[in-house]
């Protein structure tokens, strides 16, 4: 545990110290965010925050290359190493989009390009956890496996819309599977695991990047960077669920991965939920799936009345309770879990809607669905494309 510790610190302090010179960087290329219709910030603000966390990712797998008791885990396979050709690929995509704002079919396919070369290099799901069920051949191994990257890729995508909210979703969700993960490779003759590795790596560059881009945001991460986190989260899933052997796993232990194609929907279930919803919306409106709106679940908040901030720490608080309320099946009984669930599901509901509620009480004057004067947000994260 204290090396993945070690890890998860060397990315954030790494993270850290690279965002200012990245900032400096996008500013000379030009990759600034300049306020479009649909955006909610109003002063244009450098993004490509990605390659920040892209060398902080980096920093912390050398580090932990380096370390004895992670070192086999470098020498057994070429894992890590697909792991990091993938996230510079995915990052240098975002780069391009974020300086040349790229035709959202030509980023798909470069998105899937990349998702296919990862699961090529070995980065696949081979068995799904219902009875050691086997896929079917490697071609069709391969297809599940890029398949599950580009959604979960565009997913953090598409929720990435205000100051520190992706990074938050995003972290929250690798700490519950981090400690998933860590629980489930104690189960093994080795405690090491990659899986683990690149989760924890991955939370220390979302915490070293929220403390740059915390309201109001010094620097947003761009499609670099939300796309990066997707990827990320989404390979440490695939690593460590695509391959599990059901026999060899506790049962109790196995139900919060029964499948692993909903072990990423539920760490990133905000970002899935808010996809589908507009990918929904837009086809019934008869337009193109990645065509930008301003109907996103950050829009709503901060349109009922939620400042930035308080909008930014209530979806966190959604996503903390379904990502950990999966993990806790793991220590505690299910109706134990199902009670809690409940209980801080009320609570988190109250505290959304309490703006609304506060405005249509006796004595208050309806503002037909406007953003109120006192909580509009002066300067409000808004990078993704969608």
């Amino acid at each position: 545990m204290r090396a993945y510790i070690f890890i998860a610190m060397v990315a954030m302090v790494a993270t850290y110290l690279y965002t200012p010179l990245i900032r400096h960087l996008a500013i000379q290329l030009g990759a600034v965010g300049e306020v479009r219709a649909r955006d909610v910030h109003t002063v244009p603000t450098p993004r490509m925050g990605g390659v920040a966390m892209l060398l902080g990712f980096i920093t912390a797998m050398f580090f932990a290359s380096r370390l004895n008791f992670l070192q086999g885990e470098f020498r057994q396979n070429h894992q890590a190493w697909v792991v990091m050709a993938g996230a510079a690929m995915i990052c240098l995509l975002g780069v391009a989009d974020d300086v040349w704002d790229l035709d959202w079919m030509l980023k798909l396919a470069g998105q899937l390009l990349i998702s296919v070369f990862v699961a090529w290099g070995g980065l696949q799901i081979i068995s799904l956890p219902i009875g050691g069920l086997l896929t079917a051949s490697p071609m069709i191994s391969i297809a599940i496996t890029a398949l599950l990257i580009v959604v979960s890729i565009n997913a953090v995508n598409f929720v990435d819309g205000l100051d520190g909210l992706a990074a938050g979703i995003v972290a929250i969700g690798g700490i519950a599977f981090g400690i998933y993960s860590y629980v489930l490779s104690r189960q093994q003759v080795s405690y090491a695991s990659m899986a683990t590795l690149v989760d924890v790596a991955m939370v220390g560059i979302c915490l070293g990047f929220l403390l740059h881009n915390w309201h109001p945001a010094k620097l947003f991460m761009g499609d670099s960077g939300s796309m990066l986190l997707g990827y990320l989260i989404t390979c440490a899933s695939i690593i460590i669920t695509g391959r599990l052997d059901p026999a060899t796993i506790n049962t109790s232990a196995y139900v919060p991965a029964f499948m692993p194609i909903l072990l990423p929907v539920l760490v990133l279930f905000l970002p899935v939920l808010d996809m589908l919803m507009a990918i929904t919306r837009r086809l019934r409106k008869g337009q193109s799936p990645m065509h930008p709106d301003r109907m996103h679940l950050h829009h709503r908040m901060l349109r009922i009345g939620h400042t930035v901030q308080g909008a930014v720490l209530i979806l966190w608080g959604w996503a903390a309770l379904i990502a950990f309320s999966s993990m806790f099946l793991l220590f505690f009984r299910f109706v134990d879990v199902l009670i809690g669930f409940v209980v801080l599901a009320v609570l988190l509901t109250i505290a959304t809607l309490y703006p609304y509620f506060k405005r249509m009480g006796p004595g208050a004057h309806s503002n037909d669905g406007v953003l109120p004067k006192s909580n509009a947000p002066k300067h409000v994260q808004e990078s993704g494309r969608a």
